[in-house]
Protein backbone atom coordinates (compact mmCIF):
# COMPACT_ATOMS: atom_id res chain seq x y z
CA UNK A 1 0.00 0.00 0.00
CA UNK A 2 1.09 3.66 -1.05
CA UNK A 3 0.42 6.29 1.65
CA UNK A 4 0.87 9.35 1.64
CA UNK A 5 2.61 11.33 4.44
CA UNK A 6 -0.25 14.19 5.49
CA UNK A 7 -2.10 15.35 7.56
CA UNK A 8 -5.72 14.28 7.12
CA UNK A 9 -8.51 16.54 6.57
CA UNK A 10 -11.66 16.65 9.09
CA UNK A 11 -13.89 18.63 7.42
CA UNK A 12 -16.68 17.07 5.80
CA UNK A 13 -16.80 16.32 2.17
CA UNK A 14 -19.04 19.22 0.11
CA UNK A 15 -20.75 17.65 -2.94
CA UNK A 16 -20.46 20.10 -5.77
CA UNK A 17 -21.93 18.51 -8.43
CA UNK A 18 -20.96 20.30 -11.94
CA UNK A 19 -20.34 19.32 -15.40
CA UNK A 20 -16.69 18.49 -16.11
CA UNK A 21 -16.93 19.34 -20.00
CA UNK A 22 -16.76 23.18 -17.95
CA UNK A 23 -13.25 22.11 -16.78
CA UNK A 24 -12.01 20.15 -19.60
CA UNK A 25 -13.06 23.69 -21.42
CA UNK A 26 -9.31 25.36 -20.63
CA UNK A 27 -10.94 28.83 -20.44
CA UNK A 28 -7.77 29.50 -22.03
CA UNK A 29 -5.67 28.65 -18.57
CA UNK A 30 -3.70 30.50 -15.90
CA UNK A 31 0.40 30.88 -16.22
CA UNK A 32 1.12 27.14 -16.83
CA UNK A 33 -0.33 25.69 -13.42
CA UNK A 34 1.68 27.93 -11.02
CA UNK A 35 3.25 29.92 -13.33
CA UNK A 36 5.89 27.29 -14.96
CA UNK A 37 7.43 27.71 -18.37
CA UNK A 38 8.10 24.17 -18.51
CA UNK A 39 6.24 21.03 -20.00
CA UNK A 40 6.19 19.31 -16.87
CA UNK A 41 4.75 19.77 -13.67
CA UNK A 42 7.18 20.59 -11.08
CA UNK A 43 8.42 18.13 -9.09
CA UNK A 44 8.82 19.74 -6.16
CA UNK A 45 4.99 20.63 -5.93
CA UNK A 46 4.82 16.56 -5.01
CA UNK A 47 4.62 16.04 -1.51
CA UNK A 48 6.79 13.21 0.07
CA UNK A 49 5.53 9.97 0.42
CA UNK A 50 6.22 6.77 2.20
CA UNK A 51 6.13 3.22 0.72
CA UNK A 52 4.21 0.29 2.32
CA UNK A 53 3.73 -2.79 1.12
CA UNK A 54 1.27 -3.71 3.36
CA UNK A 55 -2.53 -4.07 2.06
CA UNK A 56 -5.28 -3.08 4.09
CA UNK A 57 -7.61 -6.36 5.44
CA UNK A 58 -10.43 -6.09 3.01
CA UNK A 59 -7.93 -5.37 -0.04
CA UNK A 60 -5.99 -9.00 0.90
CA UNK A 61 -7.30 -10.55 -2.23
CA UNK A 62 -6.14 -7.90 -4.74
CA UNK A 63 -2.45 -8.90 -6.51
CA UNK A 64 -0.13 -6.42 -6.75
CA UNK A 65 3.04 -8.74 -6.98
CA UNK A 66 3.58 -7.47 -11.48
CA UNK A 67 3.04 -3.58 -9.81
CA UNK A 68 5.82 -3.98 -7.16
CA UNK A 69 8.07 -6.21 -9.72
CA UNK A 70 7.69 -2.96 -12.04
CA UNK A 71 8.79 -0.73 -9.53
CA UNK A 72 11.47 -2.89 -7.70
CA UNK A 73 12.74 -3.29 -12.01
CA UNK A 74 12.57 0.65 -12.58
CA UNK A 75 14.36 1.38 -9.34
CA UNK A 76 16.72 -0.97 -9.89
CA UNK A 77 17.47 -0.61 -13.79
CA UNK A 78 16.39 2.65 -14.49
CA UNK A 79 20.43 4.72 -15.86
CA UNK A 80 19.01 7.83 -14.41
CA UNK A 81 17.82 7.46 -11.00
CA UNK A 82 17.31 11.57 -10.41
CA UNK A 83 13.81 10.71 -12.34
CA UNK A 84 12.71 8.10 -10.19
CA UNK A 85 10.86 10.47 -7.84
CA UNK A 86 8.52 8.60 -5.74
CA UNK A 87 6.04 11.14 -5.66
CA UNK A 88 5.61 11.47 -8.99
CA UNK A 89 5.73 7.80 -9.86
CA UNK A 90 2.83 7.20 -7.53
CA UNK A 91 0.70 10.29 -8.87
CA UNK A 92 1.07 8.72 -12.42
CA UNK A 93 0.14 4.95 -11.15
CA UNK A 94 -3.09 6.51 -9.68
CA UNK A 95 -3.83 8.99 -13.12
CA UNK A 96 -3.26 5.50 -15.04
CA UNK A 97 -5.79 3.37 -13.03
CA UNK A 98 -8.64 5.91 -13.56
CA UNK A 99 -7.72 6.43 -17.38
CA UNK A 100 -7.80 2.64 -17.74
CA UNK A 101 -11.59 2.89 -17.38
CA UNK A 102 -11.45 4.62 -20.52
CA UNK A 103 -14.29 8.20 -19.46
CA UNK A 104 -12.43 11.31 -20.36
CA UNK A 105 -14.42 12.94 -17.79
CA UNK A 106 -13.42 10.98 -15.17
CA UNK A 107 -9.58 11.52 -14.09
CA UNK A 108 -6.92 12.44 -11.21
CA UNK A 109 -5.12 15.64 -11.01
CA UNK A 110 -2.06 16.51 -9.34
CA UNK A 111 -2.21 19.11 -6.71
CA UNK A 112 -1.40 21.57 -9.20
CA UNK A 113 -3.64 20.51 -12.51
CA UNK A 114 -6.20 20.31 -9.63
CA UNK A 115 -5.45 23.91 -8.44
CA UNK A 116 -6.15 24.93 -12.11
CA UNK A 117 -9.31 23.09 -12.38
CA UNK A 118 -10.60 25.52 -9.74
CA UNK A 119 -9.26 28.38 -11.81
CA UNK A 120 -11.17 28.05 -14.35
CA UNK A 121 -14.32 27.87 -12.57
CA UNK A 122 -13.64 31.67 -11.17
CA UNK A 123 -12.55 32.53 -14.76
CA UNK A 124 -9.64 35.03 -14.30
CA UNK A 125 -6.93 32.86 -16.39
CA UNK A 126 -4.62 33.23 -18.69
CA UNK A 127 -3.92 31.51 -22.49
CA UNK A 128 -6.12 31.40 -25.72
CA UNK A 129 -9.48 31.23 -25.09
CA UNK A 130 -11.36 27.78 -25.62
CA UNK A 131 -13.20 25.56 -24.26
CA UNK A 132 -12.55 21.59 -24.86
CA UNK A 133 -14.06 18.12 -24.86
CA UNK A 134 -14.12 15.03 -26.38
CA UNK A 135 -16.43 14.02 -29.43
CA UNK A 136 -16.02 10.16 -29.00
CA UNK A 137 -12.37 10.17 -28.33
CA UNK A 138 -11.10 12.90 -30.17
CA UNK A 139 -10.04 16.19 -28.51
CA UNK A 140 -12.76 18.55 -29.93
CA UNK A 141 -13.19 22.83 -29.27
CA UNK A 142 -16.79 23.23 -27.21
CA UNK A 143 -16.47 26.45 -28.08
CA UNK A 144 -14.35 29.95 -28.09
CA UNK A 145 -14.74 32.19 -25.68
CA UNK A 146 -15.47 35.78 -26.60
CA UNK A 147 -13.06 38.50 -27.28
CA UNK A 148 -10.57 36.05 -27.18
CA UNK A 149 -7.41 35.20 -29.31
CA UNK A 150 -9.06 32.03 -30.48
CA UNK A 151 -12.24 33.44 -31.73
CA UNK A 152 -10.42 36.26 -33.84
CA UNK A 153 -8.32 33.53 -35.11
CA UNK A 154 -11.25 31.72 -36.21
CA UNK A 155 -11.64 28.54 -34.12
CA UNK A 156 -14.97 27.61 -33.82
CA UNK A 157 -17.31 25.22 -32.06
CA UNK A 158 -16.83 21.63 -33.52
CA UNK A 159 -13.42 21.93 -34.82
CA UNK A 160 -11.05 19.25 -33.68
CA UNK A 161 -7.45 19.59 -32.07
CA UNK A 162 -5.62 16.99 -34.16
CA UNK A 163 -2.14 18.88 -32.77
CA UNK A 164 -0.14 20.96 -30.42
CA UNK A 165 2.60 22.85 -31.25
CA UNK A 166 5.25 24.84 -28.37
CA UNK A 167 8.58 25.73 -28.87
CA UNK A 168 9.00 26.55 -25.26
CA UNK A 169 7.22 23.78 -23.91
CA UNK A 170 9.30 21.43 -26.66
CA UNK A 171 5.82 20.15 -27.28
CA UNK A 172 5.04 19.01 -31.53
CA UNK A 173 3.03 15.92 -31.39
CA UNK A 174 -0.97 14.92 -32.29
CA UNK A 175 -3.68 14.64 -29.89
CA UNK A 176 -3.93 10.62 -30.55
CA UNK A 177 -4.74 9.40 -26.94
CA UNK A 178 -4.21 12.40 -25.16
CA UNK A 179 -6.33 13.30 -21.82
CA UNK A 180 -7.70 16.27 -20.40
CA UNK A 181 -4.91 17.03 -17.98
CA UNK A 182 -2.31 16.41 -20.44
CA UNK A 183 -4.18 18.80 -23.09
CA UNK A 184 -4.54 21.28 -20.09
CA UNK A 185 -1.17 21.55 -19.89
CA UNK A 186 -0.09 21.79 -23.32
CA UNK A 187 -2.76 24.45 -24.55
CA UNK A 188 -2.36 26.86 -21.49
CA UNK A 189 0.70 29.23 -21.10
CA UNK A 190 1.31 32.65 -19.62
CA UNK A 191 0.38 36.16 -21.55
CA UNK A 192 2.22 36.67 -24.45
CA UNK A 193 3.88 32.90 -24.76
CA UNK A 194 2.51 31.34 -27.85
CA UNK A 195 1.04 27.57 -29.34
CA UNK A 196 0.26 26.73 -32.69
CA UNK A 197 -3.20 24.45 -32.91
CA UNK A 198 -3.57 21.62 -35.82
CA UNK A 199 -7.09 22.01 -36.52
CA UNK A 200 -9.52 19.49 -38.30
CA UNK A 201 -12.97 20.91 -39.40
CA UNK A 202 -15.72 19.81 -41.44
CA UNK A 203 -15.96 20.30 -44.82
CA UNK A 204 -12.31 21.39 -45.15
CA UNK A 205 -9.96 18.60 -47.05
CA UNK A 206 -7.14 20.10 -45.19
CA UNK A 207 -5.91 20.54 -42.11
CA UNK A 208 -5.96 24.26 -40.52
CA UNK A 209 -2.93 25.77 -38.43
CA UNK A 210 -3.78 28.31 -35.90
CA UNK A 211 -0.99 30.39 -34.50
CA UNK A 212 -2.19 31.90 -31.08
CA UNK A 213 -0.42 34.38 -28.33
CA UNK A 214 -2.02 33.72 -25.27
CA UNK A 215 -3.62 36.62 -22.98
CA UNK A 216 -5.24 37.40 -19.59
CA UNK A 217 -8.91 36.36 -19.75
CA UNK A 218 -11.38 37.70 -17.60
CA UNK A 219 -14.61 36.01 -18.84
CA UNK A 220 -18.03 37.12 -17.74
CA UNK A 221 -21.00 34.85 -17.02
CA UNK A 222 -23.76 37.40 -18.55
CA UNK A 223 -23.85 39.79 -20.69
CA UNK A 224 -26.96 41.57 -21.63
CA UNK A 225 -27.99 44.39 -24.41
CA UNK A 226 -31.53 45.56 -25.98
CA UNK A 227 -32.24 45.45 -29.56
CA UNK A 228 -34.94 45.34 -31.65
CA UNK A 229 -37.46 45.53 -29.13
CA UNK A 230 -35.82 42.30 -27.33
CA UNK A 231 -33.68 41.46 -24.59
CA UNK A 232 -30.79 39.63 -25.81
CA UNK A 233 -29.18 37.93 -22.64
CA UNK A 234 -26.42 35.63 -23.52
CA UNK A 235 -25.03 33.33 -21.16
CA UNK A 236 -21.39 31.73 -21.17
CA UNK A 237 -21.07 29.96 -18.41
CA UNK A 238 -22.34 28.51 -14.99
CA UNK A 239 -19.54 29.23 -12.52
CA UNK A 240 -19.15 30.88 -9.11
CA UNK A 241 -19.41 34.26 -10.03
CA UNK A 242 -23.00 33.62 -12.38
CA UNK A 243 -25.02 33.62 -9.97
CA UNK A 244 -24.77 37.62 -9.08
CA UNK A 245 -23.88 38.35 -12.81
CA UNK A 246 -27.67 36.90 -13.22
CA UNK A 247 -29.25 38.68 -10.59
CA UNK A 248 -28.49 42.28 -12.70
CA UNK A 249 -29.09 40.59 -15.38
CA UNK A 250 -32.69 40.68 -14.02
CA UNK A 251 -33.06 43.79 -12.67
CA UNK A 252 -31.83 45.18 -15.81
CA UNK A 253 -34.46 43.42 -17.55
CA UNK A 254 -37.12 43.88 -15.34
CA UNK A 255 -36.03 47.73 -15.66
CA UNK A 256 -35.80 48.35 -19.28
CA UNK A 257 -38.40 45.49 -20.63
CA UNK A 258 -41.76 46.26 -19.38
CA UNK A 259 -44.34 43.34 -20.20
CA UNK A 260 -47.37 45.26 -18.98
CA UNK A 261 -46.84 48.22 -21.55
CA UNK A 262 -45.81 45.52 -24.17
CA UNK A 263 -42.88 47.69 -25.46
CA UNK A 264 -40.82 44.88 -25.29
CA UNK A 265 -41.45 41.78 -27.27
CA UNK A 266 -39.18 39.25 -24.98
CA UNK A 267 -36.04 37.72 -24.16
CA UNK A 268 -33.70 35.80 -26.24
CA UNK A 269 -31.71 33.76 -24.13
CA UNK A 270 -28.41 33.00 -25.89
CA UNK A 271 -26.83 29.75 -25.29
CA UNK A 272 -24.65 29.67 -27.77
CA UNK A 273 -20.37 28.81 -26.86
CA UNK A 274 -21.88 27.87 -22.89
CA UNK A 275 -20.23 24.66 -22.37
CA UNK A 276 -22.00 24.02 -18.87
CA UNK A 277 -20.53 24.22 -15.19
CA UNK A 278 -22.68 24.11 -12.21
CA UNK A 279 -25.55 21.87 -12.21
CA UNK A 280 -26.98 23.75 -9.50
CA UNK A 281 -26.58 27.03 -11.76
CA UNK A 282 -28.84 25.47 -14.43
CA UNK A 283 -31.53 24.99 -11.65
CA UNK A 284 -31.17 28.51 -9.90
CA UNK A 285 -31.71 30.58 -13.69
CA UNK A 286 -34.22 27.47 -14.83
CA UNK A 287 -36.16 28.87 -11.53
CA UNK A 288 -37.12 32.61 -13.20
CA UNK A 289 -38.48 30.99 -16.03
CA UNK A 290 -40.96 28.25 -14.65
CA UNK A 291 -43.72 27.49 -12.03
CA UNK A 292 -41.79 27.05 -8.99
CA UNK A 293 -41.53 22.85 -8.12
CA UNK A 294 -40.73 22.17 -11.74
CA UNK A 295 -38.49 19.47 -12.74
CA UNK A 296 -35.24 20.57 -14.37
CA UNK A 297 -33.11 17.61 -14.55
CA UNK A 298 -33.52 13.80 -13.54
CA UNK A 299 -30.05 12.39 -12.22
CA UNK A 300 -30.02 8.40 -12.88
CA UNK A 301 -27.30 6.71 -11.34
CA UNK A 302 -25.51 3.38 -11.75
CA UNK A 303 -27.75 1.88 -9.76
CA UNK A 304 -30.78 3.42 -12.19
CA UNK A 305 -32.09 5.23 -8.85
CA UNK A 306 -33.27 8.75 -10.35
CA UNK A 307 -33.19 12.11 -8.17
CA UNK A 308 -35.21 15.27 -9.49
CA UNK A 309 -33.39 18.74 -9.63
CA UNK A 310 -36.48 21.01 -8.85
CA UNK A 311 -37.11 24.96 -8.71
CA UNK A 312 -37.22 26.43 -5.38
CA UNK A 313 -38.18 29.95 -5.99
CA UNK A 314 -40.79 32.18 -7.59
CA UNK A 315 -40.52 33.05 -10.95
CA UNK A 316 -39.48 36.50 -12.09
CA UNK A 317 -39.22 36.29 -15.85
CA UNK A 318 -42.19 33.77 -16.72
CA UNK A 319 -44.55 36.49 -18.16
CA UNK A 320 -42.19 37.20 -20.88
CA UNK A 321 -41.81 35.47 -24.47
CA UNK A 322 -39.03 33.68 -24.57
CA UNK A 323 -36.71 31.79 -27.30
CA UNK A 324 -33.83 30.15 -26.81
CA UNK A 325 -30.39 29.76 -28.86
CA UNK A 326 -28.14 26.79 -28.73
CA UNK A 327 -25.20 25.51 -31.09
CA UNK A 328 -22.60 23.33 -31.15
CA UNK A 329 -20.89 24.87 -28.52
CA UNK A 330 -24.06 24.52 -25.90
CA UNK A 331 -23.00 21.90 -23.15
CA UNK A 332 -23.99 20.18 -20.41
CA UNK A 333 -25.74 22.56 -17.74
CA UNK A 334 -26.35 24.60 -21.04
CA UNK A 335 -28.31 21.93 -22.35
CA UNK A 336 -29.97 20.93 -19.14
CA UNK A 337 -31.81 24.86 -19.03
CA UNK A 338 -32.45 24.46 -22.75
CA UNK A 339 -33.96 21.08 -22.41
CA UNK A 340 -36.02 21.86 -19.43
CA UNK A 341 -37.09 24.88 -20.95
CA UNK A 342 -38.45 23.34 -24.03
CA UNK A 343 -39.93 20.25 -22.05
CA UNK A 344 -41.69 22.40 -19.65
CA UNK A 345 -42.97 24.81 -21.03
CA UNK A 346 -42.48 23.99 -25.33
CA UNK A 347 -39.78 27.12 -25.60
CA UNK A 348 -38.27 27.15 -28.86
CA UNK A 349 -34.83 26.29 -29.28
CA UNK A 350 -33.65 28.26 -32.38
CA UNK A 351 -30.02 27.40 -33.77
CA UNK A 352 -27.83 24.61 -34.11
CA UNK A 353 -27.26 20.68 -32.49
CA UNK A 354 -25.79 21.13 -29.18
CA UNK A 355 -22.58 19.48 -28.01
CA UNK A 356 -24.49 16.13 -26.41
CA UNK A 357 -22.55 16.03 -23.02
CA UNK A 358 -24.92 14.42 -20.36
CA UNK A 359 -23.02 12.92 -17.95
CA UNK A 360 -22.54 14.21 -14.07
CA UNK A 361 -18.94 14.62 -12.24
CA UNK A 362 -18.61 15.23 -8.58
CA UNK A 363 -15.31 16.48 -7.34
CA UNK A 364 -13.56 14.66 -4.47
CA UNK A 365 -10.97 17.30 -2.95
CA UNK A 366 -7.79 15.13 -1.90
CA UNK A 367 -6.05 15.55 1.46
CA UNK A 368 -2.94 17.09 -0.33
CA UNK A 369 -4.68 19.02 -2.84
CA UNK A 370 -4.97 16.67 -5.61
CA UNK A 371 -8.42 15.91 -6.91
CA UNK A 372 -10.35 12.96 -8.35
CA UNK A 373 -13.45 14.09 -10.47
CA UNK A 374 -15.78 10.93 -11.46
CA UNK A 375 -18.88 10.38 -13.30
CA UNK A 376 -21.32 9.75 -10.92
CA UNK A 377 -24.11 9.74 -12.79
CA UNK A 378 -25.67 10.37 -16.18
CA UNK A 379 -28.24 13.34 -16.45
CA UNK A 380 -31.75 13.34 -18.32
CA UNK A 381 -34.39 16.46 -19.59
CA UNK A 382 -37.70 16.69 -17.28
CA UNK A 383 -39.48 13.75 -20.20
CA UNK A 384 -36.42 11.50 -19.95
CA UNK A 385 -34.49 12.81 -22.79
CA UNK A 386 -30.74 11.64 -22.81
CA UNK A 387 -28.48 13.66 -24.95
CA UNK A 388 -25.62 11.88 -24.19
CA UNK A 389 -23.26 11.83 -27.95
CA UNK A 390 -26.50 13.45 -29.46
CA UNK A 391 -27.23 16.82 -28.60
CA UNK A 392 -30.42 18.51 -28.52
CA UNK A 393 -31.92 19.01 -31.72
CA UNK A 394 -33.20 23.36 -32.20
CA UNK A 395 -36.48 23.25 -33.09
CA UNK A 396 -35.56 25.91 -36.20
CA UNK A 397 -32.10 25.39 -37.23
CA UNK A 398 -30.90 28.23 -38.71
CA UNK A 399 -26.83 28.36 -39.81
CA UNK A 400 -25.43 31.65 -39.32
CA UNK A 401 -23.55 32.98 -42.60
CA UNK A 402 -20.12 33.77 -42.21
CA UNK A 403 -20.06 36.17 -45.54
CA UNK A 404 -22.17 38.70 -43.67
CA UNK A 405 -22.22 40.43 -40.53
CA UNK A 406 -25.46 39.51 -39.92
CA UNK A 407 -26.33 37.18 -36.28
CA UNK A 408 -28.60 35.51 -38.35
CA UNK A 409 -29.50 33.00 -35.67
CA UNK A 410 -30.59 36.18 -33.23
CA UNK A 411 -32.45 37.84 -35.76
CA UNK A 412 -34.55 34.63 -36.57
CA UNK A 413 -34.94 33.96 -32.58
CA UNK A 414 -36.45 37.26 -32.21
CA UNK A 415 -38.99 36.95 -35.07
CA UNK A 416 -40.23 33.96 -32.47
CA UNK A 417 -40.93 36.51 -29.71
Amino acid sequence: MIKLSLPKLTLPRIRKVFFYAFFAVLLAGGGYYLGLRQASISLTSYPKVTISRDLPQNHKDIEFSMFWKVWDTMSASYFDKSKLIPSKMVYGAIQGMVAAIGDPYTAFFPPDQNKVVQEDLKGDLEGVGIQIGFKGTQLAVIAPLPGTPAEKAGIKAGDFIVGIKDETKKIDHGTAGISLPEAVGEIRGIAGSKVTLTILRDGQDKPLAFDLTREKINVPSVITTFENGAAHVKLLKFAEDTNGEWEKAVAEITAKCNVKTEDCKGIVLDLRNNPGGYLQGSVDIAGDFLPKGSVVVIEQDGNEKKTDFKTSKDPRLMDYNLVVLINGGSASASEILAGALRDQRKIKLVGELSFGKGTIQEPDELPDGAGLHITIAKWLTPIGTWVHGKGLEPDVKVLDDEKTTQDEQLLEAIKFL
